[in-house]
């Protein structure tokens, strides 16, 4: 295992899939070995009815965030694009999802204090995960 030496951030992503696709973390690890991946990138997965699935482990770098991959830890929602066009990058998580984002990130803040909780859009040109972390993460501290 390539072991994370520093973590200061987590990455929330989304699998960019259908919010009719039962995707799960096996799907991912399929798709990234056959992107050539040693194996799943992410560290966690949130299945469309709030199972959370374990990727990579979770002190292990992940492959998630190009030049951020040694420093982060990830979670990846399933969904984030229409039903019609994959193009359309669309908020469609289920009330579920965002009860075990809750849990995880919680989890992940207290493993890693200092860690900055992002999402994949903050540090690259991409819509993923198709919503704003900040706000969301604003939001949810504030009911905490």
């Amino acid at each position: 295992m390539n072991k994370r030496e520093e973590t200061n951030k987590i990455i929330i992503h989304c699998s960019a899939t259908k919010p009719s696709m039962d995707t799960d973390a096996t799907d991912i690890d399929r798709w990234h070995r056959e992107r050539g991946w040693l194996k799943i990138g992410y560290h966690f997965v949130i299945k469309r009815d709030g199972t959370i699935e374990e990727g990579r482990h979770v002190d292990e770098v992940g492959a998630h965030a190009k030049g951020h991959n040694s420093t982060s830890v990830s979670v990846c929602m399933i969904g984030g694009v229409s039903e019609d066009d994959v193009q359309v990058a669309e908020n469609n998580f289920m009330d579920s999802q965002w009860t075990s984002l809750e849990s995880v990130v919680d989890t992940l803040v207290h493993k890693y204090p200092d860690a900055d909780v992002i999402g994949h859009n903050d540090i690259s040109d991409k819509e993923c995960p198709s919503f704003n972390v900040g706000e969301w993460y604003a939001e949810y501290r504030a009911r905490a």
